[in-house]
């Protein structure tokens, strides 16, 4: 339900799952599940050394990024809004953060080799075009998440920033256009569950640390014994003898 309000947390959603579509599509073309496509064209790097050979299957991030920005951008394109209204500043914020999820994908695609030669010796190596681990797209999202740029409809029907103190964002950064409900409380309209009644960190400083996650009401503190199985051996033949281990 967040996704009804065109905050930064809507606008971290949508990248990811632009991301995903890419992602998908680029692995399935690799692996020959799709009729449409198959392994990757990309053309060889020109700092690639010279007796390294270049063609191995890689991951089709061509394909994907264009047969993504057609299906996930066609629910945004199918409408005209009304010029400098809500809706028309929603749609061209998904816009904006679909291109960057897709480009997050795209820029951490990089070069894979496989050595080939006698005994491993490495004297020959065959490389191909492959995608990132999906959490390294993640965390570079997340990265755009907390640098995310407010922004508002012109009259001329095109987002400008708030404060125009900031530099204008690049096809590669989110953008929002309504701020974040309070995820303190529970309210159900904007999906919010709240924080209370969770547990968290009293030493942690970051999200789950006891100061942010219960937002100024304070915290509740409480210790549990938990006693554990630790320290098994086996013992011919055959059983297992543990010992008990306390953890306060």
């Amino acid at each position: 339900r967040i996704s009804l309000a065109g905050s930064r947390e809507t606008a971290f959603t949508y990248a990811v799952s632009a991301a995903g579509v890419v992602n998908a599509i680029s692995r399935a073309c690799r692996e020959g599940e799709l009729s449409s496509c198959g392994c990757s064209r990309t053309a060889r790097p020109k700092d690639l050394p010279r007796d390294w050979l270049w063609g191995g299957c890689g991951d089709n991030v061509e394909y994907g990024y264009r047969f993504a920005k057609e299906f996930v951008d066609a629910k945004e394109r199918e409408k005209n809004y009304v010029r400098g209204s809500e809706e028309q500043a929603r749609m061209l914020m998904n816009l904006q953060n679909n291109e960057a999820g897709r480009r997050a994908v795209y820029k951490l695609a990089d070069v894979a080799c496989k050595c080939h030669g006698v005994s491993g010796s490495c004297s020959l190596k065959t490389c191909w075009l492959q995608l990132a681990d999906f959490r390294k797209v993640g965390d570079l999202l997340k990265e755009k998440y907390d640098r995310s740029a407010a922004m508002r409809i012109s009259r001329k029907g095109k987002l400008e920033l708030v404060n125009n103190r900031f530099n204008m964002p690049t096809q590669e950064d989110l953008v929002y256009v309504d701020p974040s409900p309070d995820y303190c409380l529970r309210n159900e309209t904007t999906g919010s569950l709240g924080t209370q009644g969770r547990l968290c960190n009293k030493t942690s400083e970051g999200m789950d640390g006891c100061e942010l996650m219960c937002c100024g009401r304070g915290y509740d503190q409480f210790k549990s014994v938990q006693v554990e199985r630790c320290h098994c051996k086996f013992h011919w033949c055959c059983y297992v003898k543990c010992k008990k281990c306390t953890e306060i």
